[in-house]
């Protein structure tokens, strides 16, 4: 021992590396060897059995799997453009504001400081049929004289979900685009001004692309948080009713600790990790390419 030489930076970062291995490294590892077990958690010696691929086969054959996947995918695609157009507005507003931006900006955060399960029962006291604010409001302006089942109808349950993810996550499309928007270079936008474009065409073709890298960005960062998207749907409906509003991850958190079945609850979230690797990838292609443009054209 007296004669290893380890230097200081490793004995500092030592405690750290432990800590890390023990509470990420090591339950990934054994989550991902499970996965090819029939673990379940009222057989723990089922831990030890190996059964290979036969839980991703499975997996794969399984349309209720497939349902829960696509709607996910459903889900991200349309919150990711809704929160993107929204944020985009807000932050163009904002940016267009000559008095109180600062205090502008600090409201626009707020929704970011709400935790996603307190968001989840905000909306589902909103949405109730009953007492909801949504209903007293409609039935208030005469738009219906009937309670509208939000959370009891599939569709409607679907669309109040989605409401609550927009509200809670605009705020970040809105953040990373007036960020660009105050570091722009304003000599572009006068010299297109000058040249006689519209205000659509100084937006199309010289605002926009420059704001391009930060949507991105934003898209990155939202998509992981909708495709392990949990909270909100397991508060609202628990991916009710009749499972309409079944998303990947509550869909996982049934099959592991309500079915006990923790070997395939382990497969489907290692299976589902693909969808998040995937438009991970999308958008750092995207980004890097917006950036290439930049670098060309200005």
């Amino acid at each position: 021992m007296k004669n290893w030489k380890l230097s200081a930076p490793f004995l500092l970062l030592l405690p750290s590396f432990i800590v890390l291995a023990a509470v990420v490294i090591v339950p990934l590892l054994l989550s991902f060897y499970s996965s090819f077990t029939p673990f379940r958690l009222t057989k723990p010696e089922s831990f030890f059995v190996f059964i290979g691929l036969r839980n991703y086969i499975n997996i794969l054959s399984d349309w209720n799997f497939w349902v829960a996947f696509g709607r996910t995918v459903l889900l991200l695609t349309i919150a990711l453009n809704l929160e993107m157009l929204l944020g985009l507005g807000l932050a163009l507003l904002v940016e267009k504001a000559s008095r109180g931006q600062r205090i502008l900006r600090t409201i626009m955060m707020f929704p970011m400081m709400f935790s996603p399960i307190l968001v989840g029962f905000q909306f589902k006291f909103m949405f109730n049929d009953n007492i909801g604010l949504v209903n007293n409001a409609l039935q208030a302006l005469g738009i219906t004289n009937n309670a509208i089942p939000w959370l009891i109808d599939g569709t409607l349950a679907f669309i109040a979900i989605l409401t609550a993810e927009i509200w809670s996550s605009t705020s970040v499309f809105a953040i990373l685009i007036l960020a660009g928007l105050l570091a722009m270079p304003r000599e572009p936008v006068e010299a297109a001004r000058v040249d006689g474009c519209t205000p659509w065409q100084t937006f199309r073709y010289v605002t926009w692309p420059f704001l391009m890298p930060f949507a991105y960005i934003a898209m990155t960062i939202r998509s992981l948080d909708v495709a392990r998207a949990y909270d909100i749907v397991k508060i609202m409906t628990d991916g009710g009713p009749a499972g309409r509003t079944e998303l990947i991850w509550t869909l996982v958190a049934r099959t592991g600790y309500s079915d006990a079945r923790m070997g395939v609850a382990n497969a489907m979230a290692y299976f589902s990790i693909l969808l998040s690797i995937l438009f991970t990838v999308y958008f750092f292609r995207k980004l890097a390419a917006a950036r290439t443009q930049i670098g060309a054209e200005w």
